[in-house]
């Protein structure tokens, strides 16, 4: 009879009963520091020589067990994104991770392609986590928050354009963006403008409402815009740039960084001067921008930081009965270098 792999033979799973005799304390005061337990005042040293016990002896706690304790788990769920998000946005999640790992929550990412809100909700729900914070992938409805929340979960998070009802809202109001963006190209004469639409599935989120903000902007000025549809690919761009004069633009929002330095080389290959033919602006501020020449002119995005979300989640977590919040994000404003 073959063994199994996670038990070999003449090995037992190391409980914390082995691990209070090694450290010669009580299984209470095992509890006590491997589940972090702040009630309880323990001594440094006790708490080191647990750990140590525990080091030795190949002993982790039981996650459910611990749950069944607490009446609740310490699982936050964290939906993958499906579609590239940018550096900007990256680093803030993985601030965010960072920091809830810091108030002892166990982090889980969750892939949701193809998934719709209610089958997410439900996929979700079935592994029982204490709070959800969803980065607007998936659209949840206020019927997927109430059965999270029926799960177990006690605060649902939502990261994205609006608030859903029941849930603690940080909104982006990425329209924002593109309102700065071209009432900066308008201050500086610029008259037709163009602005990129990603050509990447999943990128409509932001880049929609970042075109409906140039528009706003250039209205107020009496200004045009024209949507560019952009391949993140050279040859896509140096079409582009190659019937830019037949366009007619003059300024042109590249979306993001990365966007506006893969059109803007183009256009440069294509003898279209920057800015005294084009003027050129991105956001999401990169450094890669600034060592560019000319600087690229970027909107500047003033995010929460991610121990900001990390302790709103904590809070609705221990404070479920607690009114949601609304949080307004997406601060913004343009960093005027050389391409504007």
């Amino acid at each position: 009879m073959s063994q199994s792999p996670m038990h070999p033979a003449g090995r037992s799973v190391p409980t914390s009963a082995d691990v209070a005799r090694l450290a010669g304390v009580s299984r209470a005061t095992v509890s006590y520091v491997l589940n972090n337990t702040a009630a309880v005042r323990i001594s440094e040293p006790t708490r080191r020589r647990v750990r140590e016990a525990a080091e030795e002896l190949g002993y982790v706690p039981h996650a459910a067990a611990r749950s069944l304790r607490a009446g609740h788990s310490r699982m936050v769920l964290l939906p993958t994104a499906h579609v590239p998000i940018g550096p900007l946005y990256s680093r803030f999640f993985n601030d965010l991770q960072w920091a809830l790992r810091r108030l002892d929550y166990t982090v889980v990412q969750y892939g949701s392609v193809g998934l719709d809100a209610d089958e997410a909700a439900r996929a979700w729900a079935e592994l029982r986590p204490v709070a959800v914070v969803s980065l607007g992938q998936v659209e949840l409805t206020p019927s997927g928050v109430e059965l999270l929340k029926r799960s177990g979960a006690r605060a649902v998070i939502t990261v994205g354009p609006q608030q859903v009802p029941g849930t603690h809202a940080l909104v982006m109001d990425q329209s924002r963006v593109g309102r700065v963006a071209g009432a900066h190209l308008v201050e500086r004469g610029r008259r037709a403008l163009g602005v990129v639409m990603p050509g990447e599935p999943g990128l409509e989120m932001f880049s929609v409402p970042r075109l409906e903000g140039v528009r706003a902007a250039a209205e107020e000025a009496g200004a045009t815009v024209v949507p560019l549809p952009l391949a993140y690919e050279e040859e896509a761009a140096n079409e582009l740039a190659g019937r830019w004069r037949e366009l007619g633009l003059d300024g042109v929002f590249g979306y993001n960084d990365e966007y506006a330095m893969l059109l803007m080389r183009a256009l440069q290959d294509a003898g279209i001067g920057i800015p005294e033919e084009t003027a050129v602006v991105g956001s999401d501020d990169l450094l890669l921008g600034r060592l560019l020449r000319p600087r690229l002119s970027t909107v500047h995005i003033d995010m929460v930081v991610g121990r900001e979300l990390a302790e709103l989640v904590d809070r609705a977590v221990r404070e479920p009965e607690a009114a949601p919040e609304l949080q307004d994000l997406l601060a913004s404003r343009v960093v005027h270098r050389e391409s504007s």
